[in-house]
């Protein structure tokens, strides 16, 4: 439990109106937030792509061209950085994804691993956004995690719900990986909620003696469960795609301020954050060499 706590920066997300909120959008802009958190302590960046085009920085991209220059300038402004790359989309078609996996051939890419109802709801009744369908069923995992073995690509699973932490071992015993991670996602509406007693449980459900973390979405309530993740030996992520709020409400001007409170949970847990190199060995990941837009695919 004492490890060192490796620290990830989930910089930017999905939907976020840059006019309304401090996400960066474009290659220098998401360097720079990188750099922040870097600084700040964080060895992972977790990278959304956004459309480049004025005005559509809202919008999500899937140009291998726009995941190329975003990934080498993070490579650029922090030293043996280590990227996670998104690759969440609704429907059978992937192709986004996979030209960015294979355009940049990240360290990690996050696997989304069962399918979840995408609710929310109003105080009204109304629905926040239509009923949709986040849909990942087992052949689009399964294609998903053969490209990221063709690049050399760690798969981190995104479990929403307690079954999806039960279906990740069964991805194994299936054949379809051979390393399990988890990642806990809690806080969306419809999906796990941000629960310190529940984060136990999905401890312990997990396959013994895997690396686990907790991406945590909300306001300041979710403050004590990153304490709760770093306390029971987990790894630790925040960033603006997750909240906009400092322990005890404040807002915070970006991902830096995210990543010293989270850097306090580890240290008021008795643990050192990791460094980009030691978290690449606790990782047991390729050198960074093998990754980004210059790596030979013989690398790998």
């Amino acid at each position: 439990m004492m490890d060192k706590a490796i620290l990830t920066c989930a910089l930017t997300g999905v939907l976020t109106d840059p006019k309304q909120h401090p996400v960066p959008v474009t290659a220098q802009e998401m360097a720079a937030a990188a750099r922040e958190a870097y600084n700040a302590g964080a060895s992972i960046m977790h990278v959304h792509l956004r459309q480049q085009a004025p005005g559509m920085g809202r919008f999500p991209s899937w140009d291998p061209a726009v995941a190329a220059e975003i990934d080498t300038a993070i490579r650029e402004a922090c030293p043996d950085v280590i990227i996670n790359l998104t690759t969440g989309v609704v429907g059978t078609d992937i192709s986004g994804p996979v030209a960015c996996i294979r355009a940049v051939r990240p360290e990690i890419a996050a696997c989304n691993a069962g399918s979840l109802n995408y609710l929310k709801i109003k105080d009204n009744g109304e629905w926040a956004w239509p009923p949709m369908l986040f849909d990942n069923q087992v052949d689009k995992v399964k294609a998903m995690l053969d490209v990221m073995a063709e690049t050399g690509t760690r798969a981190e699973f995104e479990c929403f719900d307690v079954g999806i932490v039960r279906s990740v071992g069964m991805y194994k015993k299936a054949g379809m990986t051979d390393h399990l991670e988890y990642n806990f996602v809690m806080g969306v509406a419809s999906g796990m909620p941000v629960d310190a007693d529940l984060l136990k449980l999905l401890v312990k459900y997990r396959e013994p003696n895997t690396i686990w973390q907790t991406t945590l979405i909300g306001r300041d309530e979710i403050w004590p469960v990153h304490q709760a993740t770093a306390d029971l030996g987990g790894m630790l992520r925040t960033g603006v795609e997750d909240t906009f709020y400092l322990p005890g409400g404040t807002r915070t001007t970006g991902n830096g301020q995210l990543i010293e409170a989270l850097a306090q949970c580890a240290r008021n847990a008795g643990r050192e954050v990791a460094s980009p190199a030691e978290a690449r060995a606790l990782l047991g990941l390729n050198a960074s060499h093998v990754h980004g837009v210059t790596a030979s695919p013989a690398a790998a």
